[in-house]
């Protein structure tokens, strides 16, 4: 991909040394390490994101981005795939799908395009101010359709750690428990997070949101990320936050989450059930990695 700047092309045939180029972009302080893969593969296995994930021996990153070729027939303009640190795959990332479309529209001067990803195709939008919006699709509120390990009211989860009780699950493409507390300063996500992550409630694990409505239309959150971690921002999160707070009678349809890097615009359209996200994306900088250099 080249324009504005940017060049991306996979260099030689993967023999040492393994020149990738990449992108280090974030929305709301939530990072990706981003490689075009649309001319070749890099080979990138999951012990490699994972090395190059770590913030200490590798580039850092919450999450490490793929931009691959659209499956054929698809009208999408490319097909994202999303690696968590720890190099699990991930079904679904607001905040990447943001950046990964803000950067092919402005090199193709699209306004509008597809992003294809392992949980279903997502629209993105620019606007005028150089936001990007993202169209998440349908939130999925079956306890199957989380999934939950067995039939329950996905409003009122029978789950409880320390002071936290009585969550609402819900799917952005990925699984998502909201607790909702009276004063967010005061609970240890970093203490509480992992478990509840790993909890037998959640055969596939689970995103933990932690959720403070601070008005009809404004919620204070921080998110644990399942195989990432605490993060500064979690899109699909907020997204699930303003699902189970409405579903709650807490907020409105629409409200600013307050994360820690930054606030993102959630919408959750009546007419079709649609949640759309809005906010900032940013690219940090660009450089050259030798991959060769990394466990495969």
């Amino acid at each position: 991909m080249q324009g504005r700047g940017y060049h991306f092309r996979p260099i030689g045939k993967y023999n040492p040394p393994m020149l990738a180029p990449f992108l280090k972009m974030h929305g709301c302080g939530n990072d990706f390490v981003v490689f075009d893969e649309r001319d070749g593969a890099l080979g990138i296995t999951p012990a490699l994101a994972a090395a190059l994930a770590d913030r200490r021996t590798g580039i850092g990153c919450d999450q490490l981005i793929t931009i691959e070729r659209a499956p054929l027939g698809s009208g999408a303009a490319a097909f994202m795939r999303i690696r968590n640190p720890d190099g699990s795959e991930a079904g679904a990332c607001g905040n990447a799908t943001r950046c990964v479309a803000g950067l092919i529209a402005r090199d193709s001067d699209e306004r509008k395009l597809a992003i294809a990803t392992v949980s279903g195709k997502l629209t993105a939008t620019l606007g005028t101010e150089g936001e990007v919006e993202v169209d998440m699709g349908v939130a999925r509120l079956g306890w199957e359709e989380v999934p939950l390990a067995r039939p329950m009211d996905t409003l009122h989860l029978d789950l409880a750690a320390g002071p936290l009780a009585d969550p609402a699950a819900a799917s952005m493409g990925n699984p998502h428990a909201t607790f909702f507390v009276p004063d967010l300063a005061a609970i240890s996500v970093e203490t509480l997070g992992p478990a509840l992550e790993h909890d037998l409630l959640f055969p596939e694990r689970a995103n933990i949101g932690f959720a403070q409505v601070l008005a009809p239309n404004r919620i204070r959150l921080r998110v644990w990320e399942r195989g990432a971690g605490l993060t500064r921002a979690c899109g699909s999160g907020a997204c699930a936050a303003l699902v189970n707070a409405h579903r709650r009678g807490l907020t409105a349809r629409g409200a600013a989450v307050e994360l820690d890097g930054g606030v993102l615009e959630i919408e959750w359209r009546e007419a079709d059930g649609h949640v759309l996200m809005s906010g900032p994306t940013a690219t940090v900088f660009t450089g050259v990695v030798d991959l060769s250099g990394f466990p495969a």
